[in-house]
């Protein structure tokens, strides 16, 4: 008779329990999305080192009444400059774009900012990426709706596209302005 080890059942566990966990994920509302822990609290604290010759944001900045974005960025990011044109449209439409350069040096930031076009109402440089931890952020572009009272509406992870644009980014303004 053939020995019997607890050892044989092992296998199938582990991969039933991967397909329990694709399946989770993939009957989830938005399967695409990141989740944030973030959405609906208040933004959490804005510590980071000056942009020299740009003006800076704090935490008054993100509780001033107005709805606003919060981007976070760099200079080495391809996305980033994919997205660059319509960070820029979204301010020339009065929506004020708060930016965060992240883990980047200063010269390469103010190189990226001088070819593409400054489209940040204020700046900061969050050069050891703490700041971010506490925000939740994955990597860069990551871009946050706040909302006047300084409460986070929504994250959106990734580059900012037209189409983005119209079907999330303009409905979580229309909601932070309802707040």
């Amino acid at each position: 008779m053939a020995k019997f080890s607890p050892l044989m059942i092992a296998p199938p566990m582990i991969f039933g329990g991967f397909v329990l966990l694709a399946a989770v994920g993939m009957f989830r509302e938005d399967p695409d999305s990141l989740p944030s822990a973030r959405e609906g609290q208040p933004a959490p604290p804005v510590v980071m080192t000056e942009f020299p010759g740009k003006t800076g944001f704090d935490d008054a900045t993100l509780r001033d009444g107005q709805v606003k974005l919060v981007n976070y960025w760099a200079s080495w990011c391809a996305p980033c400059r994919a997205e660059h044109p319509s960070l820029e449209a979204l301010s020339e439409q009065g929506i004020p774009v708060y930016g965060v350069n992240y883990k980047d040096s200063q010269n390469n930031a103010s190189a990226f900012l001088d070819e593409l076009g400054d489209p940040y109402a204020g700046i900061g440089r969050d050069e050891q990426g703490r700041m971010a931890l506490d925000w939740g952020v994955y990597g860069v572009p990551e871009t946050y709706v706040i909302a006047g009272d300084g409460t986070i509406v929504l994250r959106f992870a990734g580059p900012i596209t037209q189409r983005v644009i119209d079907s999330t980014i303009r409905p979580a303004l229309e909601k932070a302005a309802g707040n």
